[in-house]
């Protein structure tokens, strides 16, 4: 776990100065900053359940969270059971597919564990976590009730003026996802009104349903309201953040392991990283511009990715998985790995080598042992026999990170690991893995 002490009495930290200094903040209702320095306040962000696993896209949001408890206050985690079943429609061009109520709370309860690695939900401090689920408070909650107590309140105009709802209405809108935003604000209400919740928090394109909520709040007489919005992170090329070739970067290790997750920061572009450190980062910002100088002297060495990617890596994996993700990175870019390559199980092998072009072989060959010239011919890692072996004798082909210096070299069932598998590199850098069934 990774939570700072909290204690009974709270210090608090400005907030949104920190986030300011961090290039996050997007929109800021009037009073919010004063309003987090006057006192400890409860805020909340809720996260769609969507899949049983958070993504690096979440990361904003949840380390926004984690800013905030630092900072003094309260943090409110909501889980949208309800929510979910409907669909949020800002930054969508199309209506997604709606899940059954059993894949909702399957991801939901996911979720809820993921965050508790983030945030402290155990501590009895005024400002310890709490996790909430929508779909407590909208399960018994008649549409009837609901179309007089919160639709009567806000005006088909006022939702129609909304970027989420305008930018779909050339390509249509359902009723359902229309009222998502009276429903988000409901939960902002009833929040205000049970835990006195009264900051809601997001990313810039929850803006509008944010502010829906504080005015369904002043209308219904439910006290002071605040919003604040954090720009959406993007790449240099304007892409979205989170996404790797593979897609969705994912929090959870078995749909992206921690040597992946690892790979993805250590790969980002020098413009990308520096803005990453200070997004996500909980180093202070002189600390981070520190770095970012040492990194502009000599790029190369790449200190801004590895210093982010030990940072991420342990924050949302841990310090073992992070050891074995430098070791596991050592194996194609360190010819002194053949120990590291040997001790690798098969899954940690195979997502060493994701991505690494495959050939097969056939096992039942190697008990007479296969001619590796003719190996490498055959299967097209070279184009011809002879350039096989050209490459052989002068040194530039390695089994298993081993040079091979004997171009009539047979393999074996001896070259395997774990009894399948064959690392066969020609040059510095040119890897293809063998498999053999």
């Amino acid at each position: 776990m990774l939570f700072l002490p909290l204690h009974t009495t709270q210090i608090l930290m400005n907030l949104v100065a920190e986030l300011k200094e961090r290039n996050l903040v997007q929109d800021i209702m009037p009073g919010t900053e004063d309003q987090l320095n006057k006192e400890m306040t409860a805020a909340y962000i809720g996260f769609d359940p969507t899949a049983d696993s958070l993504h690096v896209g979440n990361l904003l949001p949840i380390t926004l969270l984690m800013r905030l408890q630092r900072a003094g206050h309260k943090p409110y985690a909501l889980v949208g059971g309800a929510t979910g079943m409907i669909g949020d429609p800002s930054g969508k061009s199309q209506e997604r597919n709606l899940l059954d109520i059993e894949t909702i709370n399957k991801n939901c309860d996911a979720i809820r564990r993921q965050l508790e690695r983030f945030l402290d939900f155990s501590s009895d401090a005024p400002n310890g976590a709490v996790m909430v689920n929508n779909y407590d408070w909208f399960k018994d909650f008649s549409f009837l009730d609901f179309i007089r107590d919160v639709g009567k309140h806000i005006s088909v105009n006022y939702m129609m003026a909304k970027d989420s709802v305008k930018n779909r209405l050339e390509t249509g809108m359902s009723f359902t996802e229309f009222t998502y935003q009276l429903i988000q604000g409901y939960d902002f209400y009833y929040l205000a009104s049970n835990h006195n919740v009264k900051l809601q928090m997001g990313g810039a394109d929850q803006w509008g349903n944010i502010v829906t909520g504080t005015e369904l709040i002043r209308r219904k007489g439910g006290g002071d309201a605040f919003a604040l919005t954090c720009t959406l992170i993007t790449k240099s090329d304007g892409s979205k953040f989170g996404k790797s070739e593979s897609g969705n970067v994912w929090l959870d290790r078995e749909r992206t392991s921690p040597y992946q997750f690892y790979q993805f920061w250590m790969k980002l572009p020098d413009a990308d990283a520096a803005k990453m450190a200070l997004v996500f980062s909980f180093k202070t910002v002189a600390e981070i511009n520190a770095l970012i100088t040492e990194h502009e002297t000599a790029p190369h060495l790449r200190k801004l990715q590895k210093a982010l990617a030990e940072e991420m890596t342990i924050m949302v994996h841990s310090e073992e998985d992070l050891s074995f993700a430098k070791q596991a990175s050592e194996i194609l870019f360190n010819q002194s790995s053949v120990d590291i390559l040997r001790s690798l199980n098969e899954k940690q092998l195979l997502e060493v080598m994701e991505g690494v072009p495959q050939v097969h072989g056939n096992k039942a060959a190697l008990a007479e042992g296969i001619d590796l010239i003719s190996f490498l011919a055959d299967s097209g890692i070279f184009p011809s026999k002879g350039e096989a072996r050209k490459m052989a004798q002068g040194g530039g082909i390695s089994i298993n990170k081993e040079k091979i210096t004997a171009p009539d070299l047979k393999i074996t069932d001896a070259h395997l690991l774990n009894g399948k598998y064959m690392l066969l590199q020609k040059g510095k850098s040119n890897y293809t893995l063998a498999i053999f069934g």
